[in-house]
């Protein structure tokens, strides 16, 4: 009975996880350093900037965000590898068309770079 109740609480937690999921919008981009929220400090690969309603002023510095592919939003078919990616908000990105700007590597993980900008779930972790 111990596992059932165990294995119930389970599924319940994995819908609460995708219902909490954002909609939105990612971009890539190649130059990470210097960054509005750590200067000249390399903060790594799985990086991100925030887009301007994301932003909050640099309140979003330093936080963790797991992104996922959900789609395309221009003619490259079927960009999502299925994968997600977490990253660490470490830049602005004033007037993006995106929610979040991945650096490049960090969106070859969940799409096809050649896609250019997708559609995507984000959740601050």
């Amino acid at each position: 009975m111990e596992k059932i109740t165990l294995i119930f609480v389970g599924i319940i937690a994995s819908f609460v996880s995708f219902a909490s999921a954002t909609p939105g919008i990612a971009t890539f981009y190649r130059n990470y350093v210097p960054s509005a929220c750590f200067g000249s400090q390399d903060q790594g690969k799985m990086i991100a900037a925030a887009g301007d309603g994301l932003w909050n002023n640099g309140a979003v510095c330093g936080k963790m965000f797991t992104v996922t592919c959900t789609g395309p939003r221009n003619p490259v078919p079927h960009p999502c590898t299925g994968n997600s990616v977490a990253v660490k908000i470490v830049d602005h990105c004033p007037g993006c068309p995106s929610t979040i700007d991945l650096s490049r590597e960090a969106f070859a993980l969940i799409a096809n770079p050649v896609a250019g900008i997708i559609n995507i779930d984000y959740n601050q972790v």
